[in-house]
């Protein structure tokens, strides 16, 4: 498959799964966000630059299905994925929970600077009192979906990655 087909096709099945599958999961009325966590893994596997462009263009299909301004989440899941990214230069090596503990970190800043924006740009009744208590469930669930959604995202940055390589 050509590389520049893939990263399309795993944003189009990150969306379905997460309209389709991980809308059923309900913990405390609170769901995983698989677009913030493919934002996550972007940066993981291909740098900040990577990050951000894929946070970037995930909140923007993100923004097409909640009621909030528009942007507000492309804002945050491209800092995210800058953020993640950065961090990952600064790794000396691989270990196999890096992926789940960073997805769990990532997660839950990304909740929270989504509620603090949102209410930076009039939106006041996202800073609720159970905030926290949303960001470390969805930080939960989401460093259980790195596992599988960190290997789907190399496979479809991989040339991405080689070019940034360099």
């Amino acid at each position: 498959m050509a590389a520049r087909l893939r990263l399309p096709l795993v944003l189009l099945l990150v969306l379905t799964v997460q309209k389709s599958l991980l809308s059923d999961i309900d913990v405390r009325d609170v769901r995983p966000d698989a677009l913030l966590l493919l934002a996550v893994c972007a940066g993981l596997v291909g740098g900040s630059e990577v990050g951000a462009l894929v946070g970037f263009a995930a909140g923007l299909i993100a923004d097409l299905f909640v009621q909030a301004p528009l942007g507000l989440s492309a804002l945050v899941f491209s800092l995210v994925g800058f953020a993640v990214g950065s961090f990952r230069s600064t790794l000396l090596r691989e270990i196999w929970w890096i992926p789940p503990a960073t997805a769990f970190v990532a997660s839950a800043g990304g909740v929270l600077l989504y509620g603090v924006l949102g209410a930076v740009v009039g939106q006041s009744q996202y800073v609720r009192p159970h905030l926290v208590t949303t960001a470390l469930v969805v930080a939960s669930m989401n460093a259980l979906l790195s596992l599988v959604l960190v290997r789907v995202t190399g496979w479809a940055l991989v040339r991405t990655t080689e070019r940034y390589a360099r």
